[in-house]
């Protein structure tokens, strides 16, 4: 739950709870505390009773409606005809940006004056330097 907070903002917040609630703190802690404990009673009571009405066993992470119609309503034979014309065209797809990004890393290679001097000294010729202009060439 508080995964993306470091350390200082975790002080931070307790820091200004402890300023905003003073004495009261550990009241307000326990009241917060009892109310997560009753969401979660709540929230097992309805899944049992789901489940008893269903005749089903149904945990909470099913009742996403997504989920809920790929358990309960779908048959894996249901499930596989859904995907079976979608899967030909994911991998037609697959395939063609595979290509296209082979066809870029080759491009990007050619185009890379450093994988073009790679190239020439790994075939044995190393090839001539182009001369640099300077300063005097230009005027």
């Amino acid at each position: 739950m508080l995964d993306n907070l470091n350390w200082w903002e975790i002080g931070v917040l307790l820091l200004l709870a402890l300023l905003i609630f003073g004495d009261r703190l550990p009241n307000v802690i326990t009241d917060g505390m009892r109310m997560v404990r009753n969401l979660r009673n709540m929230a097992r009571n309805a899944t049992g009773d789901l489940s008893r009405e269903l005749g089903t066993d149904i945990q909470l992470e099913d009742l996403h409606p997504k989920a809920f119609i790929r358990k309960h309503l779908l048959s894996e034979e249901d499930e596989q005809a859904i995907r079976k014309p979608l899967q030909g065209v994911y991998d037609n797809l697959r395939a063609d940006v595979t290509g296209v990004h082979e066809d870029l890393k080759e491009v990007a290679n050619s185009a890379d004056p450093r994988a073009v001097a790679r190239q020439g000294t790994a075939t044995g010729s190393a090839p001539a330097p182009a001369p640099r202009p300077s300063y005097d060439d230009a005027t």
